[in-house]
């Protein structure tokens, strides 16, 4: 644990100092002097079919309704000196991601405007410093020097995880210790699905302290009806794709290297699919299109060795291919291997002795493959169990097979052109310090601010949350969903038989094979592929034309959830005021049938379908 986290640092000048002067801003709904909780109705699963996998787990905060946050300036709310002070801790929880220090500032911001001898405390460390109870009292002078800043290093992170009982128990004797409202819990995926499961464990240990958590995550995975996006993803996004960018023009400068790129994202491409269409490589590979398809590595390779002689044919001997890092999971044969290798690191089977303990074909897999890709295939777990998939160069692998698959069509003749050379590279961490962009600074600010309206309003296992995001701030909605209501249980087989196997989770959410992002893509596929339509999105613009400019994916899915709720809201009155006892029979008939329709159509749609999605393929 650094001992200098939460020390003020000196900013060096320049543009990270004139980034400090950078004023977020807020939605309407929350610039008033009174802020009020909407509540709407109770909600339900994710997957309807797990929600009573789901309700079992957690009885006392599954079911929860929706909540708006409301601006209430006519109200004659309390004085802020007659407001009860709050105590709040905060921390992070999560891989470092832009904007993160920002939800910090939000929080801070608005417990001083809801009462000024309100207290923020961080926990130093992580959850580490959670169950430690090492804090730092959050003020203005704190936060200073890290207004607007990247990295988590205000307050630093550790092992990402509360779900032991251990753990558990230690979180909750800290905020007893603290007298703690609320806590805050930054973070993903995995952190939210902890942070659900520690409210949980709160309210049936009739502790006070409210537990919300904040969806910050540069994989943009954690996604679903209530979160649009996460805050840092269009950050990493737009570093990323200046580099797959420069990459581009490198490979069509010098016009003999194929460029293999890796770029995060683990059990979801979001990150590879967002700066495809940002910078327009050649090719990309989605974990997603390889999983549904069951495509092999070598049908994979030779997909892309067909691109490479396509290109050759026209004259063309260079060329880039983007991947994201959990590629190599969505594999069907290599993802059985690390499962095989995850059981065996569990067993504590000693790693020089993992290879001749596989099953024949895993072994014969296994010797196949690099010797440099069988060494990090071998590396210890994540503390989620899972395998290091930053550290494993799946770009290597295919550069490295497609090479010797192209030395063998050129000696069989199917191949004539020049010789294949490739380089590679893996842009995982260059992006998540990155100086956040305007939209991650108004969003995470944003979202501190809801997290104090929810402790202020009592709400525990909520996420903060904001609809609307592709529009200008001033048209944001505020709210906040039940953590339990993003949850889903991971099922065996497709289709309605399907069996709920695991503990009810947040799960990554994948790429919309069917959304108009990916109809797009498809579009534009061929172009990519052989006519080198290269794009320069340039680095972040935090002045300019181009200030405001949101992720493609974002503006292009259109979704507000939360406005739809309104519509439906709408409808549903209507439909109360026209149809009253007195109207005519007529009416009620037509009214009956036209429910009974609707009733059946959402019964029908509320179960899995065993749809197929073809391949997107570039060719």
């Amino acid at each position: 644990m650094n001992a200098d986290f939460g020390a003020p640092k000196e900013l060096a000048g320049g543009l990270q100092q004139r980034r400090a002067l950078y004023q977020p801003r807020l939605p309407p709904c929350l610039q008033g002097p009174t802020v009020r909780p909407e509540y709407g109705d109770a909600t339900t699963t994710i997957d309807p079919t797990c929600a009573h996998v789901v309700a079992q787990a957690f009885p006392c905060t599954f079911g929860q309704p929706l909540v708006s946050f409301l601006a209430d300036a006519g109200a004659a709310g309390k004085a802020v000196e007659e407001r009860t002070p709050i105590r709040v801790g905060v921390v992070f929880s999560g891989r470092q991601s832009p904007g993160g220090h920002n939800v910090v500032w939000g929080l801070h911001d608005a417990l001083k405007a809801y009462n000024p001898q309100s207290v923020l405390h961080g926990f130093v460390g992580g959850t580490q410093g959670l169950f430690a109870n090492k804090t730092l009292e959050i003020t203005n002078d704190v936060l200073a020097s890290y207004k607007n800043q990247g990295g988590f290093d205000l307050l630093g992170r550790s092992i990402d995880q509360i779900r032991m009982p251990k753990q558990m128990n230690a979180a909750m004797t800290t905020c007893r210790s603290l007298n703690l409202d609320g806590l805050v819990i930054i973070g993903g995926v995995t952190s939210n699905s902890d942070a659900a499961q520690l409210a949980e464990t709160l309210v049936r240990n009739n502790c006070k302290t409210k537990v919300v958590g904040v969806p910050v995550s540069l994989n943009g995975d954690l996604k679903n009806q209530f979160v649009e996006t996460t805050v840092g993803f269009d950050t990493v996004c737009k570093v990323n794709s200046q580099l797959v960018s420069n990459v581009c023009l490198d490979a069509i400068s010098a016009g003999k290297y194929y460029y293999f790129v890796r770029l995060m994202g683990r059990k979801a491409s979001h990150v590879a699919f967002e700066c495809a269409l940002q910078s327009h490589p050649n090719m990309l590979i989605l974990g997603e299109e390889v999983a549904l398809s069951k495509l092999t590595l070598m049908e994979i390779i030779n997909k892309i060795c067909d691109g490479v002689q396509a290109r050759a044919e026209l004259g063309k001997y260079h060329g880039v291919l983007v991947v994201p890092e959990g590629l190599i999971e969505s594999i069907p044969e290599m993802y059985a291997l690390i499962q095989e290798i995850n059981i065996l690191h569990n067993n504590n089977v000693p790693v020089a002795e993992m290879s001749s303990q596989l099953s024949p074909w895993a072994a014969a897999l296994f010797q196949f493959l690099p010797p440099f890709i069988r060494r990090e295939l071998l590396l210890h777990q994540e503390s989620d169990n899972s395998a290091q998939l930053s550290q494993i160069d799946t770009e290597q692998l295919l550069a490295h097979l497609v090479e010797a698959e192209m030395i063998k069509r050129t000696k069989e003749g199917r191949y004539k052109g020049r010789k294949f050379s490739s380089v590679c590279h893996f842009f995982g961490y260059q992006a998540r310090g990155s100086l956040p962009s305007n939209f991650d600074c108004d969003y995470a600010y944003t979202l501190g601010h809801i997290s104090m309206h929810m402790i202020a309003a009592g709400l525990t296992g909520y996420m903060a949350t904001v609809a609307n995001l592709k529009d200008p701030v001033d048209k944001w909605r505020c709210a906040a969903a039940p953590l339990t209501a993003m949850m889903s249980v991971k099922r065996h087989l497709r289709g309605p038989g399907a069996i709920p196997i695991g503990k009810p989770a947040i799960h990554p959410s994948p790429i919309d094979l069917k959304g108009k992002a990916y109809e797009l893509l498809r579009e534009k596929a061929s172009s990519f592929l052989l006519d080198d339509f290269y794009r320069t999105p340039g680095g972040i613009q935090f002045e300019g034309p181009g200030t405001d400019a949101k992720p493609i994916t974002l503006t292009i899915e259109n979704q507000d959830y939360m406005g739809d709720i309104e519509i439906l809201k709408d409808y549903l009155s209507k439909v109360r005021t026209m149809v009253k006892p007195g109207c005519s029979r007529e009416i009620l008939k037509a009214a009956i049938s036209t429910m009974v329709s609707v009733t059946d159509v959402l019964t029908v749609m509320s179960h899995p379908l065993n749809s197929e999605l073809p391949l997107y393929h570039f060719n």
